[in-house]
């Protein structure tokens, strides 16, 4: 396992971190566990959670998992999303960080959470806000690294701007989407968090499953997220999507690679990306997510990865220069 430095923090994480959204949902507590041995077994040290998984079971499988390790590994919550019918009991207000950082905290059982993500943007709340806030809580020690996830480049850029101006601890990491279907992080987000020396650990490598194998033009699973859960669904719709994974698959055959393992090595080879997050329900489905660890692309095969993909245009739109 390699292990790379998260942002400007001098923390060094695994270059696989753990997303343990499935634990307490589609996986039970004994595969969580299984899952998590197997994980520890490979090498990785860094694993991620949010206070809305499950309804609140993966901080607290989470929490139990890491009470003989506590030392050793790297955890990440987030906060944000709705955890109540109570219009206050959402969103990025101090109001609403402060009791959910509390709640976090003891189901997590440990009295600091070492990366701390805002979950989505919230139009609500100034950035000037969510900025002083985390500032207060790595202060009271509750938090080590402010982070935010679904942020866009010009929200990230306004946070870590106030956070120089004001001398408050600045974001160290984002979390946005990013797969070979799903490329617009590659845009300004990643270009900045290059420029700015902030830590990258993208979600969704896989595509919601569309980058498994399992799909093509003509073939569709019997289940999946994307056949079962209606905003991955609308998400990977448009029929473009299909037709590059199919390419990805006739690609990934040709190479000898699983295509699981060559859709998260693809993520992981972005010189911006610090740790991309895999998942899984159990075991198998575990297996070759933790192999792209030890599969390392070259500057030639990722370009022909990404070729077979939309190549979005840059920031200015004027994609025709670059075609010159």
């Amino acid at each position: 396992m390699e292990y790379r430095v998260l942002g400007r923090t001098g923390v060094q994480v695994s270059s696989l971190c753990m997303g343990t959204m499935s634990f307490g949902d589609t996986a039970d507590e004994a595969t969580s566990a299984a899952m998590f041995n197997r994980c520890r077994e490979a090498g990785i040290n860094f694993f991620d959670c949010a206070n809305g998984y499950a309804g609140g079971r993966s901080e607290e499988i989470l929490g139990k998992l890491i009470a003989d390790c506590r030392n050793e590994v790297v955890i990440t919550s987030k906060v944000g999303f709705p955890q109540g019918k109570d219009r206050n009991n959402q969103g990025m207000s101090r109001l609403h960080i402060r009791q959910q950082i509390e709640k976090s905290l003891r189901s997590l059982n440990t009295d600091h959470i070492d990366v701390y993500f805002i979950h989505r943007f919230d139009p609500l709340t100034p950035i000037e806000s969510v900025v002083r806030t985390l500032s207060d809580l790595v202060q009271e020690g509750k938090i080590l690294y402010p982070a935010v996830s679904n942020w866009a480049a010009w929200q990230i850029m306004k946070a870590l701007d106030m956070a120089a101006y004001e001398s408050l601890n600045r974001i160290q990491c984002l979390q946005p989407m990013y797969n070979l279907v799903k490329r617009q992080a590659e845009v300004e987000i990643l270009p900045m968090a290059q420029a700015e020396e902030v830590g990258v650990i993208p979600y969704s490598p896989l595509g919601g499953g569309l980058l498994t194998g399992k799909y093509s033009t003509t073939k569709r699973p019997d289940s999946g997220r994307i056949i079962e859960n209606q905003m991955y669904s609308k998400r990977y719709s448009p029929e473009r999507y299909f037709e590059i994974a199919e390419n990805f698959t006739a690609y990934a055959e040709d190479m000898g690679a699983h295509p699981v393992t060559l859709a998260v090595a693809w993520v992981m080879s972005h010189p911006a990306v610090t740790a991309p997050i895999i998942g899984a329900r159990n075991l198998a489905q575990l297996e070759p997510s933790l192999q792209a660890a030890d599969l390392h692309l070259t500057p030639e095969q990722r370009e022909e990865i990404s070729a077979l993909s939309d190549t979005p245009p840059p920031a200015n739109d004027r994609l025709e220069e670059q075609l010159q």
